[in-house]
């Protein structure tokens, strides 16, 4: 049977050679070549729409037009200059989007940082990109270095002083910038640093080529126009944030509402009063909208599609969702900073009966399945994805090692064990690293988490391998319950469908949620920190 992708036209591509000619790329023939490119043609369709929405404040897109000019001429009086590169240290907000989008005018660089991150992240994170100048909430100021504490930072500039002067009132004074400094689309756009769920954070590079690219695969798997409403409740410092939904909904001219932090009912309530049609957010948040007390009295009939990603969406959700919410398509999305957020989309008429997959690779990408000795594997073999593309990025800021292990022929090596189907379904096994080794049987931690998530006490569940000086590792489960429920009946519940050697030998509980770091991501390294403290 094709796909809902399958019967749906592709828009025109063609063949490139970009990056030096190091890559041959299948292209978006007709595409905007900048980042800025993509504001100055909505406000030139759509001035008088509005934009963006946070609370009670709206900005059309000429309104925003203006700010951006605006903020970019105070921007310029700092000294920011082409490929300068300007950190942002600011919560979701319409201040943030005017910010990147002034950066983006100047030719310069945005470099956005969670607003969890602590000083000493923050720190390495602008010394590492060499920002001229950081634009932070007043709130912050003590997370962020002051200015020529490091060598290149000239500048830490304070949004919102007190609570009657405006939020971008100290970069509003200056001559503003009308005119956007051209660049090429293999320059820099911006800068996101990778979670770092193993060690110190790397900058993806993502270009203007690149972040194009990945708009316009959102903009036709989603199938999203200027008509569209977005609720933005991730963070707009992740790539899910900047991609996905910022420069998605700029690019169709959208419409844009802004939660400052996600919390569920209110999530409902703003998806009811907005009529919004399309959001991308984690299961998890999902699942706080099901169990959201206004969720049942909602109309929320205008929601027609969603993304999905960063985690598997259990079964009962899917289910409940279909039930609850009939008309909304969800899509998972599987892909990462390194791809400039999607490389595969599943068709959502497959989303139950592939359960275990993530979906069909994007028109622009090819992805392969390669042997630890660079070898592709057959269909149904299980070996490491590579990822490849126009939206892959050409690699990391300042880092030619990371660089140069991570990429390969233009090819991102994304540290994922998956497997390929002859019908090009792709489904992610496990990370490589989270493959236990049990007395040399092969465990994949992902496969008894499933399991597990099917247990109706089980909310959340990471497992990891615990030392042992006789079997070399063992499987641990850590889990988070909605009920007590005895280990033995967890450990018979998975005896039930695995091999005796895969089912957990203990469990440990959590009260509240697994560890997670600023970006959302399980920290699985914490938890094996835990057990071998």
């Amino acid at each position: 049977m094709d796909s809902w992708f399958d019967r749906r036209e592709v828009p025109p591509t063609r063949f490139e050679l970009h990056y030096g000619g190091s890559r041959m790329l299948r292209c978006f023939a007709n595409r905007p070549k900048s980042v800025h490119e993509m504001l100055s043609n909505a406000v030139a369709r759509r001035p008088d729409a509005v934009a963006l929405i946070c609370g009670d404040v709206s900005v059309t897109y000429a309104g925003l037009d203006d700010l951006v000019g605006r903020v970019a001429g105070g921007l310029r009086a700092l000294g920011v200059e082409k490929d300068d590169r300007v950190a942002l240290v600011i919560g979701n907000s319409i201040e943030f989007i005017v910010v990147m989008f002034a950066v983006a005018r100047l030719g310069a660089v945005s470099v956005p940082l969670n607003v969890r991150h602590q000083l000493a992240e923050n720190r390495h994170i602008i010394e590492d990109c060499a920002a001229k100048v950081v634009v932070h909430d007043h709130d912050l100021v003590d997370k962020v270095p002051a200015a020529a504490t490091l060598p290149a930072l000239t500048h830490a500039v304070a949004l919102g002083r007190d609570r009657d002067a405006p939020r971008l009132a100290d970069l509003l004074h200056a001559v503003p910038v009308t005119r956007a400094v051209e660049v090429d689309e293999e320059e820099t756009a911006t800068i996101l640093y990778t979670s770092g769920t193993t060690g110190r954070p790397k900058g993806a590079m993502l270009t203007h080529f690149s972040t194009i690219h990945s708009v316009i695969h959102y903009e036709w798997v989603m199938e999203l126009t200027a008509e569209d409403r977005c609720l933005l409740a991730v963070p707009m410092s992740h790539v899910t944030g900047v991609i996905a939904l910022i420069d998605v909904m700029v690019h169709v001219a959208g419409t844009l509402v802004i939660m400052p932090a996600f919390k569920a009912t209110d999530f409902v309530d703003l998806a009811a009063r907005h009529r919004i049609t399309y959001s991308l957010i984690v299961p998890a948040m999902f699942n706080l909208c099901l169990l959201a007390p206004n969720f049942e009295s909602a109309d929320l009939s205008a929601w027609r599609i969603s993304g999905y990603g960063g985690a598997i969406m259990p079964e009962v959700t899917l289910e409940r969702i279909a039930e609850k919410l009939p008309r909304l398509k969800l899509i998972n999305c599987y892909g990462s900073t390194e791809t400039t957020s999607p490389a595969v989309f599943m068709p959502p008429e497959e989303a139950v009966a592939r359960k275990e997959y993530v979906g069909l690779t994007v028109p622009c990408g090819h992805i392969t399945v390669m042997d630890f000795d660079g070898v592709e594997v057959p269909y149904g073999t299980p070996g490491e994805v590579y990822i490849g593309g126009a939206m892959v990025v050409p690699g990391y800021f300042n880092n030619p090692e990371a660089t140069e292990r991570e990429f390969k022929a233009g090819y991102w090596k994304s540290g994922d064990l998956g497997i390929m189907d002859a019908q090009g379904y792709l489904r992610i096994i496990d990370r490589i690293k989270d493959v236990i080794n049990r007395g040399g049987y092969k465990i994949f931690a992902s496969e008894v988490e499933n399991v597990l998530l099917d247990h109706p006490a089980v909310v959340e569940v990471a497992v990891v391998a615990k030392p042992c000086p006789v079997l070399g590792e063992r499987v641990h489960a850590f889990v988070v319950l909605r009920q007590t429920v005895p280990d033995d009946e967890l450990a018979q519940y998975c005896a039930n469908v695995l091999s005796d050697y895969k089912v957990p030998e203990a469990f440990h509980r959590l009260e509240q949620t697994l560890p997670r770091n600023a970006n959302g991501k399980v920290l699985k390294r914490d938890l094996r920190q835990s057990l071998v403290a």
